[in-house]
């Protein structure tokens, strides 16, 4: 079922939705969510991007079920798949989703033996249906912000779901890669990471799709809480074709010592809605956050990294790089936000444009919020063309100005990309990048 344009009333009802539901076996309290998320969709307002009018973007064109088949063993993944997760040195733990479909899913024994939890959100909210409701929707991402977080709440389809129990420390990372098989099946994605008190993880996830233009929707939302003394990192790589619209909302909830590390890579080809979000509401508490991305062809994209300081002494660092070439336009918005009473908190952001050509925009608004005296706080932001010194210096000894540009960017990304825990996710991150900059 689909629905035609964001003016028209939405053709998803509560007999679609319930019989949905219950089709997945899901418990009430999940329908509950399902049917108010689609009563609000009906009133709700859209959100509105700053600088970014997304009045005619699709957001509503999309085939919500698209059924995919299951593989039975690992070695029969596709060989694109087969590249991120690793042919000789593969790690054990690992999600594929086809569509919304959990196609193959893989998961150590000592890791279930210490109580943690990596499976699909339609497996958790059935077999670990309290904890999942204990963060769902209810913390950090609420359903009735806006119509999309509505229609996501209401639509979810696929997903993940991580847990750490205190002080158990995950030492090699989880990995999930959310593949867009049919170019038209939506992803309302929902990927629920929890790590308790004292405990770590590093969790790192792929979007894909296989590059056609035919119209399509990505609503994508990431919870992510890190306990007292607790570390997570997350690393994630998009890169949807240019039919995919796509809304993605990552945010985080950090309490007293504990600690979220970002690391996105944002490459896809249509229009994007970004919300990274982090809350420090422990003392103590850590948000370090880097992201890069590249703009081509007629893209629109909207980007704001904000964090929220609560805690004394947090400490928020925020860096963004981006590439627009083109005729793209992107607007990049870092806002640190440090609240009365957070004493000694400290807050530096950075963000970075590089323009490839005459048409491409990119707008680079460092904001710094600021309700406290006893702070320090920093920011820096620059939107410009290829430094010509980098160019004469690589050229005067010998190299071409195609591979001289391109050695730049590559230069200029990397602080990101260099931080994906991931050897094949890395890999995957450097060969967008080359393929976006060289065609």
């Amino acid at each position: 079922m689909s629905v035609e344009t964001n003016e028209t009333k939405i053709a998803f009802d509560q007999s679609y939705v319930t019989d949905f539901s219950k089709q997945r076996n899901e418990p009430e309290w999940l329908k509950n969510l399902r049917l108010r998320g689609l009563e609000l969709a009906e009133s709700l307002p859209m959100p509105k991007p700053e600088k970014t009018k997304i009045d005619n973007w699709n957001f509503t064109t999309f085939q919500h079920e698209v059924k995919a088949a299951k593989f039975d063993k690992a070695d029969d993944l596709p060989e694109h798949i087969l590249d991120l997760i690793g042919k000789e040195d593969r790690t054990d733990n690992f999600i594929v989703q086809r569509n919304s479909t959990p196609a193959f899913q893989q998961f150590s024994q000592e890791l279930k033996d210490k109580g943690v939890i990596f499976t699909d959100i339609a497996t958790a909210v059935r077999e670990h249906s309290d904890l999942v409701e204990k963060y769902f929707m209810n913390r950090v991402v609420k359903s009735d912000e806006h119509r999309l977080t509505a229609l996501h709440a209401a639509l979810l389809n696929g997903g993940v779901f991580v847990y750490v129990p205190k002080n158990v420390e995950v030492d090699v990372p989880l990995q999930s890669v959310f593949w867009q098989e049919d170019a038209e099946a939506s992803l309302f994605n929902h990927v629920l990471v929890v790590a308790e008190d004292n405990s770590s993880v590093t969790y790192v996830e792929n979007y894909l799709s296989h590059g056609t233009d035919e119209e399509s929707v990505a609503n994508i939302v990431a919870e992510v809480y890190a306990g007292p003394n607790a570390r997570v990192q997350f690393g994630a790589v998009d890169n949807f074709s240019k039919g995919m619209t796509t809304y993605v909302n990552r945010r985080g909830h950090v309490e007293r010592d504990g600690k979220i590390e970002w690391a996105l890579g944002q490459m896809n080809d249509g229009n994007t809605i970004s919300d990274n979000t982090t809350n420090l509401v422990g003392d103590g508490s850590v948000a370090d956050t880097k992201t890069v991305s590249i703009g081509r062809g007629d893209q629109k994209q909207n980007f704001v990294i904000r964090v929220n300081q609560w805690g004394k002494q947090s400490d928020a660092q925020l860096l963004a790089h981006a590439v627009m070439k083109d005729n793209a336009s992107s607007i990049f918005n870092g806002i640190a936000k440090i609240e009365h009473g957070a004493t000694k908190a400290n807050s530096e952001q950075t963000e970075r444009v590089l323009m490839l050509s005459e048409k491409a925009r990119g707008d680079a608004n460092p904001i710094l919020l600021i309700d406290e005296d006893d702070v320090t706080a920093g920011h820096a932001a620059s939107v410009g063309r290829m430094d010509p010194i980098q160019m004469f210096y690589l050229m005067s000894r010998g190299i071409s100005r195609q591979e001289a540009e391109r050695l730049v960017i590559h230069g200029f990304l990397a602080p990101v990309v260099n931080q994906l825990p991931i050897e094949g996710v890395k890999k995957m991150l450097t060969g967008v990048i080359e393929g976006k900059v060289t065609k």
